[in-house]
């Protein structure tokens, strides 16, 4: 059974920086790409990150590129996802995903970037 379980979300000024982490379970880690998805109040998913394994080839959506940067340790099944210069418009639950047998997701960690 594939479990997902992210940390590190809060509130945070603009311009700040936050890391959160997913934890993974249930499935051959190392062997799949891992995304960070999120959500905004009345938005759709949206993907943010994704990174491969082994070869840890990285994408980002545009509104984050340069700013947000995923990493992955294999020997511990977890995925990160480090956030700076932070946006109002970054507020969202953050989301982790593998497509392992079907998409599978966690239950997601709330950033809110606000004064």
């Amino acid at each position: 059974q594939v479990q997902l379980v992210e940390s590190g979300g809060g509130l945070v000024q603009p311009g700040g920086s936050l890391r959160l982490s997913c934890a993974a379970s249930g499935f051959p880690f190392s062997y799949y790409t891992m995304n960070w998805y999120r959500q905004a109040p009345g938005k759709e998913r949206k993907l943010v990150a994704s990174i491969t394994s082994p070869t840890l080839n990285t994408k980002y959506s545009n509104s984050v590129k340069g700013r947000f940067t995923i990493s992955r340790d294999n020997a511990k099944n977890m995925v990160y996802l480090q956030m700076n210069t932070l946006k109002p418009e970054d507020t969202a639950v953050y989301i982790c995903n593998v497509y392992f047998y079907g998409n599978n997701w966690g239950n997601g960690t709330l950033v809110t970037v606000s004064s």
